[in-house]
């Protein structure tokens, strides 16, 4: 059911979800969006440490960090709720990107000209964005049902050696 739907996304989105996969140079093999979310959250945190102690250059480093964050096993596709893998829903996803990840790459050239108050001020942009998108597509968080995990995986055999 989620390739038809994805299947059925305009050519346009699709040619924008692909580049803003393509634009991450890092990928998961076992870690889900949850624990991603978990690595951007870290990061973000180290970048507000490294305000709060004039650290430019781990302040810097952290939101280029958050700006690459990791594309999780499966893509990020699998794991938005079924009834938001439209063109209509998904069209928003390029502007919190934008917001998230353009504002990160804003606080590290900020942080980069040791302007730290400047580099702060994009502390709630990256949040913001943050929270927009969660709300927009964050059912109940965990683990994408569309994904065999080595534990449904032995569940699923279990029950089919069962027959």
């Amino acid at each position: 059911e989620l390739r038809q739907k994805v299947m059925a996304l305009s050519p346009e989105l699709k040619g924008t979800i692909q580049q803003l996969h393509a634009g991450h140079t890092r990928r998961a093999k076992e870690t889900n969006l949850r624990q991603i979310m978990h690595e951007i959250l870290s990061e973000y945190q180290s970048i507000a440490s490294a305000l709060a102690t004039d650290n430019a250059e781990q302040a810097a480093e952290a939101a280029r960090r958050l700006a690459n964050h990791r594309i999780p096993k499966g893509g990020l596709l699998a794991y938005f709720p079924l009834d938001k893998v439209n063109t209509n829903d998904l069209s928003v996803l390029p502007a919190m990107n934008e917001i998230v990840e353009g504002s990160a790459l804003k606080l590290a050239d900020a942080a980069d000209k040791g302007d730290l108050p400047k580099a702060a001020s994009y502390m709630s942009e990256i949040m913001t964005g943050c929270v927009a998108c969660h709300q927009k597509f964050r059912g109940v968080p965990g683990n994408s049902i569309h994904l065999m995990t080595p534990a449904r995986k032995k569940k699923k055999k279990t029950v089919s050696e069962e027959k």
